[in-house]
C-alpha cells in the first residue's frame, strides 16, 4: 500500500492541476437551499442526453438583517468543473451574514458545453434574481455578480458583454435587464491572450483552436467600457495558475474608463485560497476589504 500512495498523490494534483484549482475542491458545511432550475424545461443549448441543467441556490439573510442587495456567485474550476462548496456556498453564506442574498450559480461548462453557454446561464441568473425580486425581498437597482479564478471570468463577461432584457419576451424573466450592478471579482481569469491567460480555462471555454476573434471579444480587458459596472478585484502576487497580470489590466481597463475600482494585491498566496480564514494568511482580508468597499458604495445599507 505504501508503494501506491505517491502514485495517488501525484494523480490527485494532476486532477486539481487540469482543473485550474490548484487549491482544490474543499468542503464548505451546513445545510444547503434547494437548488432551483433557471428554466422551467430544458436550457437553451442543452445537449438531449444531458438531463442536469443549470440552476441556482438561494442563501437568503434573516429578515432582520436583509439589506436588499443580492450577488450572484460564479465559483472556479477552469471552466471544466465547479468547486461550488468552497467558492460557491462559503461565499454566499458570507454575503448572507452581510445581509445580502447569496445566489450561487451551477452553470455548465466544459466537456460538454463551450462558450456561449456558461454566459447564457450567468445572465439568466441575473435576471431570475431580478424577476424574483419581491418574493425575495431584493432591490433589482442592487444585483451584483461574483466570481472566482474562471468563475472570474465569467463574473467578467457578464459585466462586459450584457443587455437590459428583452421588453417583448413571452418569458417574464426574460425581460430583465442582465447587466450586473456591481462586480466582484476574486483571482479572476480575465484574459484569453497569452502570455497571462490560463491555458485549461481557455482550452476548455473555446476549445482547442479558437477564432482570433474570438479571443479577443473575450479577452474581457479589451472589453471594458464606460457602463462597465463598478468593480472589486483581489489577487495574489505568488499565483502561478492565474498571474496577477489578469486582474491589473482589468482595473487599468477600469480606470482608463472612469469606472470606479478598488485593486488588492496580496504579497503572499497560491490560487484558489476562497474563503481561507487563516489569521497568518494576510489574503484572508479580502472579505474584510470587499464588505468596507460595499459599504463605501452605500450597498449594505438597508432600504
Amino acid at each position: 500500500m505504501r508503494y501506491l500512495r505517491p502514485f495517488l498523490f501525484v494523480s490527485v494534483l494532476l486532477a486539481l492541476a487540469q482543473a485550474g484549482c490548484t487549491g482544490g475542491e474543499k468542503k464548505s458545511e451546513g445545510p444547503l437551499p434547494t437548488m432551483q432550475p433557471l428554466w422551467p424545461g430544458q436550457a437553451p443549448g442543452a445537449k438531449a442526453e444531458d438531463p442536469d441543467g443549470p440552476g441556482i441556490y438561494v442563501h437568503l439573510p434573516a429578515a432582520s438583517k436583509s439589506n436588499g442587495a443580492a450577488v450572484v456567485v460564479c465559483p472556479g474550476g477552469g471552466y471544466g468543473g465547479l468547486a461550488i462548496s468552497y467558492e460557491g456556498h462559503d461565499v454566499a453564506r458570507w454575503l448572507k451574514d452581510l445581509g445580502m442574498t447569496g445566489v450561487v450559480l451551477k452553470y455548465r461548462h466544459a466537456p460538454k458545453y463551450q462558450h456561449p453557454i456558461p454566459l447564457t446561464d450567468a445572465q439568466r441568473a441575473l435576471r431570475y434574481v431580478r424577476a424574483h425580486a419581491r418574493e425575495w425581498k431584493v432591490d433589482p437597482d442592487r444585483v451584483g455578480i461574483l466570481g472566482l479564478s474562471a468563475g472570474g471570468h465569467l463574473a467578467a463577461t457578464a459585466g462586459t458583454h450584457f443587455d437590459l432584457g428583452d421588453a417583448s419576451a413571452a418569458d417574464a424573466v426574460e425581460k430583465q435587464s442582465g447587466r450586473p450592478d456591481f462586480l466582484i471579482l476574486i483571482y479572476p481569469v480575465i484574459t484569453m491572450t497569452d502570455p497571462y491567460t490560463h491555458g485549461g480555462s481557455r482550452r476548455n471555454l473555446l476549445g482547442d483552436n479558437p477564432d482570433p476573434k474570438l479571443i479577443e471579444n473575450l479577452s474581457n480587458e479589451k472589453q471594458v467600457t464606460g457602463r462597465t459596472p463598478p468593480t472589486f478585484l483581489a489577487h495574489t502576487s505568488e499565483d502561478t495558475a492565474v498571474p496577477p497580470q489578469n486582474s491589473v489590466m482589468f482595473y487599468e481597463a477600469l480606470v482608463r474608463n472612469k469606472v470606479p475600482a478598488e485593486l488588492h494585491v496580496y504579497e503572499k498566496g497560491a490560487h484558489g485560497l476562497g474563503m481561507d480564514r487563516r489569521p497568518d494568511l494576510p489574503f484572508s482580508s479580502w472579505p474584510r476589504r470587499c464588505a468596507a468597499w460595499l459599504e463605501g458604495r452605500g450597498l449594505l445599507a438597508k432600504r
